[in-house]
This record gives C-alpha cells, structure tokens and sequence, in this order.
C-alpha cells in the first residue's frame, strides 16, 4: 500500500475512515490501518450501510459463558417431541426397531447438517436471511421462508405450553380432578356424566373439561375462555424471556434446559419402582424386526430427526451467530446430538415404564370386569360350573387363572363364543395401543399418575417439566423470527419482540376456540413438514454445490484450527441430499395418495373418529404450505432477472482492530471486485464478515500476475499485506 495513503498513516487516530479507491489512488495523507476502516464502494448509501454492518458484527451481543450457549442448543432441540413423539413412534414402529432408521439418519443426516447450520452462522453471524443470503443471495428466500415456518410453529406450540399451565394449576388438589368421572345430580338422583361413562375420566377431562372440543373442524364453538387465559399467560412469559435478546433468554436456559432432566431422573426412579414397569420397558426394546423394512418408519424417523435438532427453523443459525469466531462448533454438534438422542431414550425409558405400570392395572381391570360377566354366566346356568377349573378361586383371580379360564370357555363354546362378549385381557394388547403426542401427555400419562401415590406433586413436577421444554423450544424459535428480522432491517429489538408476541396472540386465538385442537393437527401434521424438508435440503445445496463444499471445509479449518473429518465432506455432497430428495418426494407421495385428516372426538359416542379435512380446510392447508415456500422461488427469480438488487456494485473491505471484515454479500459471481479481496481467481472470497478469506498455501494475487498492471481500476494499486492482515 503506497505509504502516504490514509490507512497507512494515521498511526495513533481512533475514528474510523472510510476510503474509496480514488482516494487510495490519490496516495492521500496517511492513515493508521489498524484502526480506520477502509470502504470500496460503488454507491455513498450502501457504503455507508455497509460500514454500519460490519462495526454491528463487531459489536454483536455474545453469550456469557458456553455453558450458556450450549443449554440454550439443548433447550431449543430438546422440546415437547422428545417426550411425547419419540415414544409413540417407538411404540407404533417396532419398539427397539424403531432405533436403528433413528440412528442411522441422526448420523448421515441429522449431525452434519447441524453441523452446518452451527457453522455458517458462528462464521457469517447473522441470521437465517442474512447467512443465506450471503452464502448465495439468489437463494436468500430461504431465510425468509424460515422465519415463516417458524411463526406457523410458534402459533400452535404456545397453545400446547397453555394446555400445561392449564394442568400445571389444577393439579395443586387432591385427589385430582381428572381422577374420577363427574357425577350429575337431578334431585336425589345422581347419575353419573354419559360421556365420561363411555370412556375415561382423563379423557372426559381432555376432551371436554380442557379443550370442551367440538364434533369436528367445521364447528367453530367459540372461544374456550380458559384456554384463552392460559394462552395470553403463556405469550406473556416467553416475551419476557426473550424481551431483551440473548441477555434475558440466556439466563432463562439455566432453569428451563436444566429442570426437565431433574423431572426425569424423578421419573426414571419411580417408575422403576412400580410394579409392571419392567414389562414397559421390555416391550419397549423388543424389537418388530419387519417394521425396519417399512418406508414409512424411515420417513417417519427422518422427519423427527429435523423437528428433534430443530434443522431449518433458524433458531440453530441464531444462537450460533452469538458465538465467537473461534468457538469449536463441531464439538458443539456432536454433544447436542448426542444429548438431544440420550434425552428420547430417557424419556422414552419413563413413559414405558409408566404405561407398563399402566397396562397392568388396565389389564387387572380387565379380568375384573369379564370375571363377574361369567360369574353372571354361571348363575344364570348359561355357563357350566364344569368349564372352570377347581383351582380357580374367583376372590383371588390371578390373570393367569383368567386366561386358563378363557381358553377353556373360548374352546368348548365355540359357536357360541362371540356372543358372551369375553375379552382376553391379554397385557401385550394393552401395551401395544398407541397413543400419539397429546394424548400421551394429557390421557396416558395422567391416568397413569392417578395411581402414583402424592399423585398432586408428581402431577405438578410433570406439567411444569412440560411447560420448561416448551419455553426452551420457544425461545429458539422465537429467535429463529426475530434475529434474522432485526439483522436484516434493523428494526428495534424490545419494540419488535413484543409486537411479535401480540400478533402470535391474536392469531393464536384460532388455536383456542373449541375447534382448536384440529387445527393445532393441520399446523402440526401437515404445514410445517414439507416446507421445512425444502428449506433444509436447499441449505445443503447451498452450502455443498453453489458455495462450493471444498472451500466450505477451507473456512472450517481456518476457523475451526483443525480439518473436520472427510465424512462431512461427502455426507453434505452426496448422502445427504440423496437421502432428503427422497423424504421429500415420498412426503408429496404419502399427501397425494392418503388425503389429510385428524382425529375429531365425537361426543355422542365418547371416542374418537378419523374425519378427512373438508375443502375449505384443505384449501387452508395448501395456502400454508405455498405461502411457507413462496419465498424462495420469488427471491429466486427477482434476482436471477435483476428485479432485486443483490448489490452487486457494492464492495466492502473493512479494517479495525488489526482484524479484517469483508461485506461480499451482494456481489456477482464475476465481479472483477472481489480481486481485492481474494488471491485466488477461481474462488470468491469468504462471505464471513468477521474473518480474513482462506488463502490456499503459496497462491498468489491475482493482480500480482495480472498481465494488465493497472486492473479494472486502471492503475497499479495493490492491497498491501501487513503483520495485522495476515494472522
């Protein structure tokens, strides 16, 4: 650099200098290099703009500790899905079997692509509008189309935080309220309720007392007030969490991520001591080896991969653009994963454990009620006291005896056997019913702690366990909305988080009416899934064949210290993609030939019935799923035919603090500009704002073996290197 210029002279100054190349060429009074700021710039506005974006990306908020960092991770992926979805697939898809797809696609799928959200945003810091849009701005919808999936996310997992807060208040009476069916008194007759006759009381409780749920999705029914409540309380305690960003959230994540394993170990324990709970757990890891070679487990296994690391929503991009540069991001990866994977056995442990413990008194039950039936047989000489056998004592009926009994009567009888209306009572028929997501939570296992003793305290310890993985998911996906937001168009954080938080209530309220429910399914079964499945697989492509995988590797080493494994390389490359096209296209498969649906509960009959969603419905359901990708094709194009500038006129270069920062973000491929920034020709430099682009060993300035001296700007002006430039 000529030695009168103003980067090389000022050596004492502290103000920032902005610079353009017609002064540099003017060999202007120096300046001191290591503390002004250098600007190439076609524009004064977007130099300016860009300026104020790099000194924000040095000025970013950051996390107190790793510690802090980490919790936050875990506690964004390790949410409601662990404890309630994990085990119903487990439980649906072969028990032990279900594992191995699990497993495989956590590792060829799940760690690498975590791995490369944590990396493009510890190295871009920005968030999921700004990474993508740097990494390719043709590409940039994908950030918006994120923060999208994450608002239709937000909208119905707040609802279920409500659901328990609801629970968490009634369970503070004993016994609990749920325990018992209610009993309807007209005069001195007392009758107890019809519709919790016919099924449960914690169904009757779900169904009727919580949600007062309608016959289907066309009827409206109203607000359910308290759930109203519950959801406005809810929304008040995850904006106060993330009010003031990363500084208030952080400090929430010591509690939120840490007090759901003290529930589980809880858990673990007693439901280790109940009786039953070793049958639980021994059909929990029996496997059903034929289920392995089903498509739709590994589909279904996929998808819980993405929702269980929270891939694609953001909220991974967003707390890792707080890191610092030289955070080691791939042990971050693998202990997430691993502790993400750990937590769904854990959890999967404790609910198989209390549904064995379940299923044994469902079972004794069982033999109970078809016991008196065939005493009734018996009395009435319909049966003959000749089938039983002596042995059998009907005070103390063992469900061995019962069983002995049943196949003597079932053998003997018949032609006549279906009409005496015996079940087997079989405990394996018990443990085989699936329960999926909320009815795990709020049937299943709430019935299951009825029979706890100090049924109140593990009823509160449950609710407040579920309402913590909640807010911990929440924060991560409220992130996943506003810092991309705020990066972007630098709107005031407070101002725009708590407006966020007021609209996400409004709009919430279609969750809370009587028909809510069946919406909750729409959003949570259908409008996230297959958008989330695009955006993550154009993550990769946007990182492995657009940006280019081998010089993706070369910034990991520079920031890293280290080479990630080789395995990455050809996971993002190959594996990954494969493997994801495929999900994808099955998905559209499975939607065309199964039309969607939801479970309605019907309240005449007191069970519940598969309903296909009406049109209008299904219309709702497309315009979700358009709108969530939308996005991405329109950004696309805007900028493919330079309806959008990406600013391509626009270079940045920045120095301060003997660090340089480079703003590539708008740049064309073939920018003659970026030869002042890069040595390398074929290669455009690191779009990372903090961090000098990765030089290969010996390469050489283009501009040094350029057989025009004086380059685009028609004169010989070099980017000298100095001690601060090239560390």
């Amino acid at each position: 650099m000529p030695k009168n210029s103003k980067v090389t002279q000022r050596e004492h100054s502290g103000e920032h200098v902005t610079e353009s190349v017609a002064d540099l060429l003017a060999l202007e009074e120096p300046v001191d290099y290591k503390q002004s700021v250098l600007n190439v710039a076609g524009e004064a506005g977007s130099k300016q703009k860009a300026v104020e974006e790099e000194l924000d990306a040095e000025d970013r908020p950051a996390w107190n500790s790793k510690l802090q960092y980490i919790l936050a991770q875990i506690g964004f992926s390790v949410g409601l899905g662990n404890i309630w979805r994990f085990p119903y697939l487990c439980q649906k898809n072969g028990g032990g079997a279900y594992l191995v797809p699990y497993l495989v696609l956590l590792i060829i799928i799940g760690i690498p692509l975590f791995f490369l959200e944590l990396a493009v945003g510890q190295r871009i810091r920005r968030g999921s509008i700004g990474v993508w849009h740097y990494v390719c701005p043709r590409l940039g919808g994908i950030g918006f189309s994120s923060c999208i999936v994450c608002l239709f996310v937000g909208l119905y997992y707040n609802v279920i935080i409500g659901w328990s807060i609801f629970y968490f208040f009634k369970s503070f009476q004993y016994p609990l309220p749920w325990s018992e069916c209610p009993v309807i008194r007209n005069g001195t007759v007392a009758v107890v309720e019809p519709e919790c006759e016919k099924s449960s009381a914690t169904t009757y409780f779900w169904y009727r007392e919580a949600l007062d749920i309608s016959d289907s999705i066309s009827e409206s029914g109203g607000l359910n007030w308290k759930m109203t409540l519950c959801l406005l309380v809810a929304w008040s305690i995850v904006g106060m969490a993330v009010v003031k960003g990363i500084q208030s959230s952080g400090k929430v994540m010591y509690f939120s991520s840490l007090f759901p394993y003290v529930v589980l170990a809880c858990f673990l324990v007693r439901g280790l001591l109940l009786r039953g709970a070793v049958d639980g757990i021994l059909h929990m890891f029996t496997p059903k080896l034929d289920k392995m070679l089903d498509p739709q487990v590994w589909r279904e296994a996929a998808t819980q991969v993405f929702f269980a690391l929270g891939l694609g929503f953001g909220g991974v991009i967003a707390f890792s653009s707080y890191n610092k540069q030289d955070n080691n991001c791939h042990f971050d990866a693998a202990l997430v994963s691993f502790i993400n994977f750990f937590t769904s056995v854990l959890a999967t442990l404790v609910v198989f454990a209390v549904l064995g413990f379940k299923a044994n008194i469902m079972n004794e039950k069982c033999v109970v009620e078809n016991a008196e039936k065939i005493l009734g047989y018996l009395n009435t000489n319909v049966l003959s006291r000749d089938l039983i056998p002596p042995h059998v004592n009907f005070s103390h009926l063992t469900t061995k005896d019962y069983m002995e009994m049943y196949n003597v009567i079932m053998t003997v009888k018949e032609d006549h056997f279906p009409a005496l209306g015996l079940d087997p009572c079989l405990l394996e028929d018990e443990l085989d019913k699936s329960v999926q997501g909320t009815g795990l939570a709020f049937i299943a296992f709430t019935e299951a702690m009825t029979h706890f003793p100090a049924s109140p305290f593990w009823s509160v310890m449950f609710f407040l366990m579920l309402i913590n993985l909640g807010l911990g998911s929440m924060i991560g996906t409220m992130a996943g909305i506003t810092t991309p937001i705020i990066d972007t168009f630098k709107v005031p954080k407070e101002m725009f988080t708590v407006g966020c938080c007021v609209f996400a209530f409004f709009v919430g309220l279609l969750f809370v009416q009587r028909s809510g429910n069946y919406f909750v399914t729409m959003f949570d079964d259908y409008s996230a899934t297959l958008p989330l499945t695009v955006i993550v697989i154009l993550e990769n492509i946007a990182v492995a064949w657009i940006y280019g995988t081998k010089k993706f590797m070369q910034e990991l080493t520079e920031m890293l210290g280290f080479r990630p494994y080789r395995f990455y390389f050809y996971m993002w490359k190959f594996v990954s993609p494969l493997c994801m096209a495929v999900l994808t296209t099955a998905s559209i498969i499975q939607l065309g030939v199964t039309p969607p649906g939801y479970s309605a509960w019907i309240k005449e009959e007191a069970a519940e019935r598969y309903l296909y969603f009406p049109n209008w419905a299904m219309a709702l359901l497309i315009t979700l799923i358009v709108v969530a990708t939308l996005p991405i094709p329109v950004v696309f194009i805007l900028r493919h035919f330079h309806l959008l500038s990406d600013g391509s006129n626009t270079l940045s270069v920045s120095y301060k603090k003997g660090r340089m920062m480079k703003d590539i973000s708008n740049l064309e491929e073939n920018d003659e500009t970026r030869f002042i920034l890069s040595k390398v020709p074929s290669e455009a430099p690191s779009p990372m704002p903090t961090h000098r682009s990765y030089l290969g060993p010996g390469s050489t300035s283009p501009l040094e073996n350029s057989g025009n001296p004086n380059g685009r700007y028609g004169s010989g002006y070099l980017l000298a290197s100095t001690p601060e430039s090239e560390l």
